[in-house]
This record gives C-alpha cells, sequence and structure tokens, in this order.
C-alpha cells in the first residue's frame, strides 16, 4: 500500500484542510492570549503485617466557597506524553506513535501548566501531518488495529454507511465527545474525495483518520464553562477528560463518555463513583507516575549525559533505570502501602536493579528486573534525595552542585521561589585552588561576593548537606583527598548529613502544602489566582487529616469546585 502522502494530498482535502488550518489558529490564538509488578525480595525484611496508621477522612461536604471567584479557564494543549497515550489508547497498544517536532515548555513547574499558553510552531505543524498519515496507515495496514478501529466491512455496498460509523467511533475517543453532524459531513467530505480519487474506501478512510488526528479537537482541551457566568460548572465532557487525564493521563474511556452523555458527573454521586472506578483501575498507576515525572522533572533524565570519562560506572541506561526506580517507589507508596507520602523523604525501601544496587554498593536482589529491598542503615540511603535520579538531576555533567541541589530543595519540594541572579553578576563557583579545594571551600569563597551571597546563602547550605552522593549519586566520603562535611542548616534548624536533611524535609511546614499546590496547578493547567486561597487551605487540611495519602488528596481536589467549575474564559 502506498503512503497517502505519496497523492496529491491538496488536491483532496484543501477544503477540510483549510478549516482545520483556521480552526488550529484561532484555538491556538485563543490559548495564547488567555480565549508494578512489586515483588519483594529484602537485604532487610519489610514487615507486610505493619499496620498503616493514618486519619480517617471526616465525612464532610466539599467546600463550597461561595462568592470566591476562580481562575480563567481557556484552553490546554494535549502534552507531548498524553498526546502520545491517547492515540495508542484510542487505536490499540501496537501502535507506534511517530515523534511530533514540538517540544514541551515547563511553566510554574509544570509542563501540564506550559500547556495552556503554548501552541504548536509552523516545524510543529507539519511535523504533526506526517505522523497523522504514518499513525493512519499503520490503523488500516495492521490487522489488529484495523479491527479496534473499523467495526464494519468495507467492501459492501454501503461504504459510505461503514465510514461514517468508524469516522464516528474514533471521533468519540480522539475529540472526547461525539461529533456533530456538521463535524462529520467535513470529515466525510474529504474521505468521499479520498475514496473517489484512490478508488479505495481503505486508503480514502486513512484521509479521514488524519484529519482527526489533525484536528484542534484532538490536539487541544477546552475547559470552559456551561455559560458566560464568571463561575459556572465545566461541560460534561471537559470534566470526564481533566478527571482522565489527571488521574490516567489518558483520554476517557467509552464508559466515561457514556456517563458525561447522560449527565451523571453532574452530581457528588456520580462523579464520586466515576473518581473511585479511576484510582481503582491499574491505568492510575501510570497517571500517578506521570504527575511525579513532571513534578520532579525526571523527564529530563533520558536526554541528561555525564562524563564518561570521569564516572565509569555511568552509561545513559544507567539514568533510566534511576528513573523507573524512583517512579516505582512512589507508586508503590501511593498504592500498595496507602503510606503518608511525607515518608518518601526518610523510607529505606527502594527498588533496584543489579546496575543500581551495583551502584549504591549493596547486593543486587535479583538477576534482573527491579525488585523492592528495605536496604540497611549502614548502605546510606534513606529518602527521595538519596535517589540517583534526582542527584544526576541536580549535577552537572563531570561535578555535583550545591547550588542546583539546593535550588531544586526550595523550587520543587518547598515551592520557594528564589530569583534569577542579577544581569551581569557571574555565577560561577571558583575552580579548585591551593587552599580551596573542595565544594563547600570554594562555596565560602564565592559567598564573599555580595552580589551572589543573597540567594547563595539559601541555597548553597541545603545543596553541600548532599556532597556525599557524587554527579551520578555514587555515594563518597572525601573529595579531593578531604573529609566532606555534610552539615547544614534548613530555616534556622541544623542537620548532620543527607538522612537528617530528609528529616527536617519531612517535617518541614512548607512541604506538604507544596505538594498539594503542585498537584492543583497539574490538575487545572494553570497557576492558582490569589482569590484562590480558600480553597488550597481546604485542600490542605483535607490532605492532612487524610494522613497525608496520595488518595485522600486526589479525592478532596476532584470533588472541589476548584476542579468542577471554572472562571470566565479568557
Amino acid at each position: 500500500m502506498m503512503s497517502p502522502t505519496a497523492y496529491p494530498l491538496r488536491q483532496i482535502n484543501v477544503t477540510l484542510t483549510a478549516g482545520l488550518t483556521q480552526a488550529i489558529c484561532m484555538l491556538c490564538a485563543c490559548a495564547l492570549m488567555g480565549c508494578l509488578d512489586a515483588r519483594r525480595t529484602s537485604l532487610e525484611p519489610v514487615d507486610d503485617a505493619t499496620p498503616n496508621p493514618r486519619l480517617e477522612e471526616p465525612a464532610r461536604a466539599p467546600f463550597q466557597g461561595e462568592g470566591i471567584a476562580l481562575g480563567e479557564s481557556g484552553v490546554r494543549r494535549l502534552t507531548s506524553a498524553q498526546l502520545t497515550r491517547s492515540l495508542i489508547d484510542t487505536f490499540g497498544p501496537a501502535l507506534v506513535v511517530p515523534t511530533i517536532s514540538e517540544p514541551d515548555v515547563s511553566q510554574g513547574g509544570l509542563l501540564s501548566v506550559g500547556a495552556s499558553s503554548t501552541t504548536y510552531s509552523a516545524r510543529g505543524i507539519a511535523s504533526l501531518e506526517e505522523a497523522s498519515y504514518l499513525v493512519a496507515q499503520q490503523v488500516m495496514s495492521d490487522p489488529t488495529l484495523r479491527a479496534r478501529a473499523v467495526p464494519c466491512s468495507l467492501d459492501d455496498e454501503e461504504v459510505s454507511d461503514c465510514q461514517a460509523e468508524t469516522l464516528k467511533l474514533t471521533g468519540r475517543r480522539l475529540w472526547r465527545r461525539p461529533l456533530t453532524a456538521l463535524e462529520l459531513d467535513a470529515l466525510m467530505e474529504v474521505t468521499r474525495q479520498a475514496t473517489e480519487v484512490l478508488a479505495d474506501p481503505s486508503e480514502g478512510l486513512m484521509f479521514g483518520f488524519s484529519a482527526l488526528i489533525q484536528s484542534p479537537h484532538f490536539l487541544y482541551r477546552a475547559e470552559l464553562g456551561e455559560g458566560a457566568t464568571e463561575r459556572a460548572p465545566l461541560d460534561e465532557y471537559a470534566l470526564a477528560a481533566r478527571l482522565s487525564y489527571l488521574l490516567w493521563d489518558a483520554p476517557p474511556d467509552d464508559e466515561l463518555l457514556d456517563v458525561a452523555r447522560d449527565g451523571g458527573l453532574s452530581t457528588d454521586e456520580g462523579l464520586a463513583r466515576e473518581l473511585e472506578r479511576h484510582l481503582a483501575d491499574p491505568r492510575a498507576r501510570q497517571g500517578v507516575a506521570r504527575f511525579f515525572t513532571e513534578q520532579l522533572k525526571l523527564y529530563e533524565l533520558g536526554e541528561l549525559r555525564k562524563d564518561p570519562l570521569v564516572f565509569e560506572r555511568y552509561d545513559p541506561q544507567l539514568l533510566r533505570d534511576a528513573r523507573e526506580s524512583t517512579l516505582r517507589l512512589l507508586v508503590y507508596l501511593v498504592f500498595d502501602e496507602e503510606a503518608d507520602l511525607r515518608s518518601l523523604m526518610t523510607t529505606r525501601a527502594h527498588f533496584l536493579n543489579p546496575k543500581l544496587a551495583a551502584l549504591y554498593q549493596v547486593p543486587a536482589p535479583s538477576a534482573e528486573g527491579f525488585r523492592l529491598v528495605e536496604l540497611p542503615e549502614e548502605a546510606r540511603r534513606a529518602g527521595l534525595l538519596s535517589h540517583a535520579s534526582l542527584m544526576s538531576l541536580n549535577a552537572h555533567p563531570n561535578s555535583s552542585s550545591a547550588t542546583l541541589r539546593g535550588k531544586f530543595v526550595r523550587n520543587v519540594l518547598l515551592c520557594q521561589e528564589i530569583p534569577p541572579p542579577p544581569v551581569g553578576v557571574n555565577t560561577a563557583i571558583p575552580e579548585p585552588s591551593g587552599d580551596t579545594v573542595t565544594l563547600r571551600q570554594r562555596v565560602a569563597e564565592h559567598l564573599e561576593n555580595p552580589s551572589c551571597a543573597g540567594c547563595h546563602q539559601l541555597l548553597d547550605p541545603i545543596g553541600l548537606g548532599l556532597e556525599n552522593y557524587d554527579s551520578i549519586g555514587q555515594w563518597r566520603t572525601h573529595e579531593q583527598g578531604v573529609m566532606i562535611d555534610a552539615s547544614g542548616e534548613l530555616d534556622q534548624r541544623s542537620f548532620e548529613d543527607p538522612n537528617s536533611l530528609g528529616v527536617l524535609i519531612k517535617e518541614h511546614p512548607r512541604f506538604a502544602p507544596c505538594l498539594v499546590r503542585t498537584m492543583t496547578r497539574y490538575a487545572l493547567g494553570r497557576i492558582e489566582v490569589d482569590d484562590e486561597a480558600p480553597f488550597l487551605e481546604d485542600l490542605n487540611a483535607r490532605f492532612t487529616s487524610s494522613g497525608f495519602q496520595l488518595k485522600g488528596l486526589l479525592r478532596a481536589l476532584v470533588m472541589s469546585p476548584l476542579f468542577r467549575e471554572v472562571g470566565a474564559p479568557r
């Protein structure tokens, strides 16, 4: 079968392409303007019988915040991960999704927030067009994918009826709502033209699939209220998409779309029922993993490089394994243990494979694959800050970085904004020389510069507490032949080593509220406005009363008007 790109595309679907291009431009302008298998082994056994103490969530109605204005509604572009997952969920797991040349942008610490204010460049639109035809060609060429997408026979005399039925089915899944009659007519027009020119109903349908994928109704999520009031409930289909992308990082399934069609999300009972169904589904693990991937910026590990001449154990697979280890632990704590999520900063539980076990200098728990272990105290690996993933991310290619690691703690874990350095100021730490051979000594020299001291005093004393971990997260006791001093201070509280720093962060009054704020931004795709502070305070209280369980936070957030309603469109 020839690729559809080999045919005179613009002669076949000029009308629809023009309409789609105009719609894309309009929605883009609106967006820019603002319109595991966890099988255990152990070096130290984990006690499954240990109770999990936590407080029960009080049975009280969601905080309504009547009279409080909500942030503006708008349009959110699918992130690269969401676009890929949406295509796979629609057409089947065997689908290979081509790379689209449009990078995600982080704002407010999250790609999901950046997606609310970014659009497609000319290059991105061109690569999207090419990718849409490659996807359509796969679907019609692969028997398994085709059987899932095409529910009828294209060999019958009423071939146009089958094409229409197929476009209605696939369109509902891709666009996350039913197609209108006018939309279906436009799609059928290009499909009929392509069928006539190519004399093949299957290849004609490929152009219909491509048009569905290129449409702004697929590429963007319009989160608008039902009415033009200052605060209105989300449209049911928009609410369904907001729920499924939050909990599954995937589009609504057929069951959720049916519930939205019947108005089932408009009541507390109906929304709560779907919330629980989504949390109980295995796909919720991938949704939570995606949240932490964005929060901790673990997606950057795919492109991160270290100097192999300095670090003999480094290879790109090591960093991918480190990311997998961190995500497995987070998902385990949320779903299997239903743990107090603050324990993430102190737990000695790790998921290790042979490569990471060698880096951590502990026996490999298995010959291959990841296994859950509880590391002994002498392994010096307690909490998130001991993970090779984060120590590698927050370091230079050939050395550690007290500044980057301190900034990670302040920005990501405590949600404290650190202003950028003044223009023209040299922010480089002095090179080793004379009596300043260790990073701590060089930082002390750097802090003598008054223009640097203000911010670096907030960052470097924290990062120096992690100096026992080198640029790839390997434990060390000396630097340049000098014993490492890992003591320091965090907001007037002293620590002696990385483990005690983790304890201070766990107990810090900003740690849990920071997680609430970040999750809220992730769910809404925007930065909170000042008027919404009472909603965040209520979510903090409910998160605390749930024993700091992430599921408790998700339940409180989804049932809140903050999630179910929107302000006036931008």
